[in-house]
């Protein structure tokens, strides 16, 4: 399966091992599976705006952080 966003994987995994947050938790307020939510920080799915905005909000991500993260 290719690729459909660019994201920093391994900043975005540092970034949830580092809230200490549960990927349960955290898909929950995405509103996703876990399958989904892999799919998305994997690569293979892209994250909807609305989803980013969650993930800032959530992971306390500084505009430098979700810049390289999302590659937006």
């Amino acid at each position: 399966m290719e690729n459909v966003q660019n994201i920093d994987t391994g900043l975005l995994q540092q970034r949830i091992d580092e809230s200490g947050l549960k990927i349960g938790f955290i898909c929950e307020k995405l509103g996703i599976s876990y399958q989904a939510f892999d799919k998305k920080r994997k690569g293979l799915s892209a994250f909807k705006a609305a989803e980013v905005f969650v993930l800032t909000e959530l992971l306390h991500l500084s505009m430098e952080d979700k810049l390289k993260i999302f590659c937006l």
